[in-house]
């Protein structure tokens, strides 16, 4: 299976508007960020984990020549509000993009982006909307979903194999930590140093780290006072920041 980190950015990327580098070094290309998503490959399979605004750079980037659905972990902007882009796959495999997520989620994209879900006007639809209940399974690929609490609201995490995905998120309940036992590879938000009400700081996903001991954890979700070379330094074995086009290849 391999993992691409497609961006790993906050919401606002690095640097963030209008030019604003934090104690980010802007020399170093591994602090530039976009907004947080992966790509996961297997076998015949390729799948996207959220569609922010920068998708379509990033798919560009990395060279996706189909994509087979799509999964999401929440409804905010930075994270589906790409999602337009997708037309240019929907006209690629001449049928409608599966786009999986929360129930809640679900509904407020089909009121936002109304015409991605239905035909409308002599324009088809480009994507079919499905809730997530359990397990998902696309094509060679099984996500085993589990929450997180991001704030007033929930975002899903995803299992998938020996490898988890969990961006936005501040708390954990309790089984949760279930479905993340044993797990190699973790990509967990670590979203600056100091504490933050809707996402994880850095103190608090070391001690998430130490509690579920993968064999690696990659830090996501990252803001611009989380200079890469700095963190690279400080942290501990087993640890490390993410960068925008990071691969990882897992047997």
């Amino acid at each position: 299976m391999r993992i691409t980190i497609l961006g790993c950015g906050t919401s606002t990327g690095v640097p963030r508007l209008p030019n604003d580098w934090g104690t980010c070094d802007p020399e170093n290309p591994k602090n530039r960020r976009s907004r947080a998503s992966i790509l996961v490959e297997h076998g015949e399979t390729t799948l996207l984990v959220d569609c922010g605004p920068d998708m379509r750079t990033q798919l560009l980037a990395a060279d996706v020549q189909h994509l087979d659905g799509v999964l999401i972990t929440h409804d905010h902007a930075d994270h589906t509000h790409g999602i337009d882009d997708l037309r240019g796959y929907y006209m690629e495999r001449k049928s409608e993009i599966p786009v999986y997520a929360p129930a809640e989620a679900l509904k407020r994209l089909r009121h936002r982006f109304d015409y991605i879900f239905k035909s409308r006007h002599g324009y088809p639809s480009i994507c079919s909307g499905h809730e997530i209940t359990g397990l998902v399974t696309i094509g060679d690929i099984t996500a085993i979903p589990f929450w997180q609490e991001h704030g007033p609201i929930y975002s899903l995490g995803f299992r998938f194999g020996d490898i988890a995905y969990s961006t936005d998120v501040n708390a954990f309940p309790p089984e949760s930590f279930e479905v993340l036992a044993g797990v190699k590879v973790w990509i967990v938000d670590a979203l600056r140093h100091r504490p933050h009400r809707t996402h994880s700081h850095l103190e608090k996903t070391l001690g998430w780290i130490e509690q579920i001991k993968p064999d690696r954890a990659i830090l996501t979700h990252l803001s611009n006072d989380m200079d890469y070379a700095q963190l690279r330094n400080a942290l501990p074995d087993g640890v490390e920041p993410a960068y925008d086009g990071l691969v990882l290849d897992i047997v």
